[in-house]
């Protein structure tokens, strides 16, 4: 997929102000500090579309981007970030909750995970509640430029071993560096293809 497009359109504190479009959604959510702004800026092709900040937890509103005029890129806010007050935790828990559960246009969510870390709990709950939800996900293993490859491929077989504790099926998985650029291609295509098939669905109810 070539992006020739990429622009900001909204921010939204709760779904009501969710912009009411048609176009397929695609969210991006994972821990604080996991590079979530880096690798939305590395998919698009746009250093700055997405605020990078070293301090964690800056994402505080759902951040909607048009892509290619045709779908949406949705920026969630960060999960088990601990310093912030736990009135701000729980409307943030709220709003991620009501998006994922309640956006009938989202047709995949991204969980972001860092390649560096051995399986942390709360990705691990996170996924777990995906599952008992019936939310479409996908998991993308972020920063593997910081370690080894041959370590990057142990914490992600470690991380599938868990999964398979619980799960029959896996769901898709990528390996990426917003750096490198490594899985940027992967990621792209696989939307492209669930944008195929919903166009395909739509042409032949």
């Amino acid at each position: 997929m070539v992006i020739k497009s990429a622009e900001f359109l909204i921010s939204a504190s709760k779904i009501s102000q969710c912009p009411p479009t048609t176009c397929p959604e695609y969210a991006f959510i994972g821990r604080s500090n996991v590079g979530k702004s880096s690798l939305i800026n590395a998919l698009t092709g746009r250093k700055g579309l997405a605020k990078t900040s070293a301090t964690p937890g800056k994402t505080l509103l759902i951040n909607f981007f048009k892509i290619n005029d045709s779908w949406m890129l949705v920026d969630l806010p960060g999960y088990g970030y601990a310093k912030r007050g736990k009135a701000v935790q729980e409307e943030l828990r709220r709003m991620i909750g009501s998006y994922i559960r309640k956006r009938e246009q989202l047709d995949c969510l991204f969980v972001l995970v860092d390649a560096r870390l051995e399986p942390q709990h709360i990705d691990l709950a996170f996924i777990h509640t995906l599952g008992e939800e019936g939310i479409p996900f996908a998991i993308i293993f972020t920063k593997s430029d910081k370690l080894s490859a041959t370590n990057v491929a142990k914490n992600v077989a470690s991380f599938q071993r868990k999964l398979k504790e619980e799960w029959e099926e896996l769901p898709p998985i990528f390996v990426t560096s917003s750096l490198s650029g490594k899985g940027r291609d992967d990621v792209l295509g696989y939307i492209e293809e669930i944008n195929l098939q919903l166009k395909e669905n739509h042409q032949n109810p």
